[in-house]
């Protein structure tokens, strides 16, 4: 019976727990918002996560632009080849060569 009360008495009958998120305020790790001169103005931290966020931006931005670079050639190359098609039908034709007012694809 002493045992019962005891274990009754040690354990509470509700267990509360906390489910929403913990909000930061000025002085915290992390929240650079409220300072004057917003997230470049933070601790260490902040500053550390704002270069990397930086970084990834500037990694990405390049790739897109090989990419579109790579696309580029591709489609100069491909321009290259047509022009070379239309050489060779032009020639064997009966060698009138080029129509007036067009370079023959000399830039």
């Amino acid at each position: 019976m002493f045992r019962t009360s005891l274990t009754k008495i040690a354990r509470p009958s509700q267990r509360l727990f906390s489910t929403s998120m913990r909000a930061m305020s000025a002085g915290d790790t992390g929240s650079g918002a409220s300072r004057p001169g917003g997230i470049r103005t933070g601790d260490a931290f902040t500053k550390r996560e704002a270069a990397a966020e930086e970084l990834y931006i500037k990694q990405e931005e390049k790739a897109r632009l090989l990419a579109i670079r790579q696309k580029l050639q591709q489609q100069q190359e491909h321009i290259q080849e047509l022009t070379k098609h239309i050489d060779e039908i032009t020639s064997q034709e009966g060698g009138q060569g080029e129509h007036p007012g067009s370079d023959g694809g000399k830039q």
